[in-house]
């Protein structure tokens, strides 16, 4: 059942990355046959983001199918934080291709200007895109909403703290292109509108901008998963509970759980056993117990070692 429940959870995450990557890759074309039609710096911007996008989303595919590899004897603790490492080129990817290379152009606008024409093109192709990109959004949304629910968090709170760090980046960079396509539409009106290239060039640098910030807030977060990212309390207690829940143990005096990929954790705990076993059965009711655990659908690795009586329980 367990087994069972991650491969769902990895298929969904794989199924919101398919859907990011095929509405990228249809705007990011669209966006660039409109940047060369219509001269729109904002335009430049936008088609520099989604491909920028279209190419993070081949990093995020392989950072879910590599981290759900089982683990060897070469990697006791799984392949779990290549999700992260990946997801970490995806990130720098969004950073050079997408932010530098708007905040360039708008900065190029702003010294050269060159007039932009058809705007209509570029109104077009900014609503298509709006809706492509939407319809990804949704769909990363309600992933995320449904991790959150379980939790007991709230959306924004989920993207931000969850383990999964391709459902983190398609949600973060779905969002920004929503936002830099408001952006770029009202740097390609005002520019219609005043006859000047300078809010469509400066459109161009906002664009660019949101995307800088938006990387690194997704390039620290993997950091601090590689580095080896503790659990939220809300997780600490949930598997605290269900360790006392268990009926061999009467109590828990110490307990550590680490991010080892995502939602998968190594466990470490001291529990002190119901009755007195002799201590010959103490190890093999200590092993069970391990290999229950590790039939949880988020635990990689389980070890538990016997609490001394002096130890003091955990206020969970």
């Amino acid at each position: 059942m367990a087994a069972s429940r991650k491969r769902s959870d990895s298929s969904s995450t794989l199924l919101t990355v398919v859907i990011a990557f095929a509405a990228n890759a249809l705007v990011a074309a669209a966006k660039s046959v409109a940047a060369a039609l219509t001269g729109s710096a904002s335009m430049t911007a936008e088609a520099a983001h989604s491909w920028a996008d279209t190419g993070n989303q081949v990093f995020l595919f392989l950072a879910e199918r590599r981290s759900q590899r089982p683990r060897d004897t070469g990697h006791p603790m799984g392949y779990g934080r290549e999700a992260y490492v990946w997801s970490m080129f995806a990130a720098f990817g969004l950073f050079t291709a997408g932010a530098v290379v708007s905040i360039m152009h708008g900065i190029q606008q702003i010294i050269e200007p060159e007039p932009a024409s058809d705007f209509l093109i570029a109104y077009v192709v900014l609503a298509v895109a709006f809706v492509l990109e939407g319809f990804s959004f949704v769909q990363a949304f309600r992933q995320t909403r449904k991790a959150a629910r379980k939790l007991e968090r709230r959306t924004l709170e989920q993207v931000l703290v969850s383990s999964d760090p391709t459902l983190r980046a398609v949600f973060a960079e779905d969002a920004a292109a929503l936002v830099g396509l408001v952006i770029a539409f009202t740097g390609v009106f005002l520019h219609q509108v005043t006859g000047s290239p300078l809010p469509d060039a400066v459109g161009s640098i906002v664009v660019g901008v949101l995307l800088a910030v938006v990387a690194v807030v997704l390039i620290d977060r993997n950091r601090r998963f590689l580095v080896g990212q503790g659990v939220t309390p809300d997780i600490e207690r949930s598997m605290g509970r269900q360790l006392l829940e268990h009926p061999d143990i009467a109590r828990l005096t110490y307990l550590h759980l680490e991010f080892v990929g995502p939602r998968k954790l190594y466990l470490v705990a001291a529990v002190d056993l119901q009755g007195d076993h002799p201590e010959h059965e103490v190890a093999v009711v200590l092993r069970r117990i391990e290999r229950e655990l590790e039939d949880h659908e988020t635990v990689e690795e389980a070890v538990l070692t016997l609490a001394t009586p002096d130890e003091s329980s955990l206020q969970l």
